[in-house]
């Protein structure tokens, strides 16, 4: 991992003030941080903060026992600080705009219209500060008919589709293990908030983003999605199966299981040799990928009835030798201990000395930057642990010069 202790990040000098919670707009603000932005996270003392600071265990541990560390709180939250406020007193909303006076990006994810009656609203933010991008997350948008209804990313799954493309052929409709609806929308929202940077920069001018989990979810359904408009076919759950390409597949082996990838006709006639199965690609209704998709059960059962006669080792080796795309499947423990995620900083050990530990383990940013690298500069602060230090944190921000508009 580079040493970027003393190294400024590409948005060094941008202040974000996050409004957000839980992960979709915290995943967003986490990665403005680690490129070195500014970022103030506002947490409501009636709540004790963000939800996912009780969402475990397992929690870090602390001297005093009072962990709200939760696995889930850290694996968003880093390079922030944590400002208590509460948004429907008239204190805190005065706090909010003195640190709008400073900000670049607001980002929220309350739902639609909810911040209207106490003055935080995009309209209301955006006219009072022209040159803020602001950026609002919510289950369904700001618009259409599902606009006040609640969203999680459990709903932005199964109402966007991706569900029924998850698990098994034979089984129910699935959820992706982890909360990808959230993070995707987190990467849109990164993405939005740096283009409407670029274009305050260039005119001086703000702007408003309106995002929603179920709309970027619906953006990630990418050949599956263009499969059906294409087709008008509802593609069907197929386990760990490829809609497109034969053989890609989960195939179990004497001794485990193995992934097998083979994306063209050459690679095709490498496997089977390598397998030592070359009747298979001398046979015509496999030569091409349209011929295996139409022929994908038989060829199929002729591959796991090779495979599973032997080990696992040496089928990637075999495959490897031969350059056809394939691999094991790795627990998270051996994924994150492998040799490959140390050598890429897949694991960060960031200090932290309200923990017992003086650090917490958490996972890296995979952005390698040459001139700017991510930083790591504080661990996932204590519910309101800067709250005090506010006006100094405001004093030390200087405001970047604007154009004028």
């Amino acid at each position: 991992m580079t040493d970027a202790s003393n190294t400024k990040g590409a948005l060094d000098g941008l202040t974000v003030l996050d409004l957000s919670r839980v992960l979709a707009g915290p995943t967003a603000t986490q990665l403005l941080g680690d490129m070195g932005a500014t970022v103030l996270k506002i947490e409501n003392p009636k709540t004790g903060g963000d939800d996912t600071r009780a969402w475990g265990p397992p929690f870090a541990e602390t001297p005093d026992g009072q962990s709200d560390f939760s696995a889930y709180f850290m694996a968003a939250n880093r390079n922030k600080y944590s400002i208590a406020a509460d948004l429907s007193t008239p204190e805190g909303q005065a706090l909010i705009h003195q640190i709008a006076e400073q900000a670049d990006v607001i980002i929220e994810n309350f739902k639609p219209g909810a911040l209207v009656k106490y003055g935080l609203d995009h309209k209301s933010m955006c006219e009072m500060h022209p040159e803020i991008v602001y950026c609002s997350i919510s289950g369904y948008g700001q618009t259409g008919p599902n606009r006040d209804l609640p969203g999680y990313g459990l709903m932005a799954q199964g109402y966007g589709g991706i569900m029924s493309l998850t698990g098994e052929a034979d089984g129910p409709p699935m959820k992706v293990g982890v909360g990808i609806a959230d993070v995707m929308c987190g990467m849109y929202a990164c993405i939005g908030i740096l283009a409407a940077l670029r274009h305050r920069d260039k005119t001086g001018q703000g702007q408003h983003i309106d995002l929603a989990l179920v709309d970027a979810q619906m953006a990630w359904l990418i050949n599956e999605g263009t499969n059906f408009l294409a087709s008008g076919d509802l593609p069907k759950r197929r386990g760990n199966a490829h809609p497109n390409i034969v053989p890609y597949d989960v195939f179990e082996t004497r001794d485990g299981h193995v992934l097998i990838a083979v994306g063209n006709d050459s690679q095709f006639q490498k496997f089977c040799h390598a397998i030592a199965r070359a009747d298979l690609a001398e046979t015509e209704q496999y030569r091409t990928n349209p011929e295996r998709m139409r022929h994908r059960d038989p060829l199929n059962a002729a591959i796991r009835e090779t495979l599973a006669k032997l080990d696992s080792d040496d089928v990637l080796q075999k495959l490897k030798d031969a350059g056809v795309p394939s691999g094991p499947i790795h627990t998270i423990s051996q994924a994150l201990n492998s040799d490959q995620a140390q050598a890429r900083g897949a694991v960060v050990d960031v200090a932290n000395p309200e923990t017992a530990k003086g650090s917490v383990k958490l996972l890296g940013n995979p952005l390698k930057f040459s001139k700017t690298p991510v930083t790591y500069r504080s661990a996932p602060p204590r519910f309101g642990q800067d709250t005090d230090r506010l006006p100094q944190v405001l004093a030390s921000l200087a405001k970047p010069l604007r154009p004028k508009a």
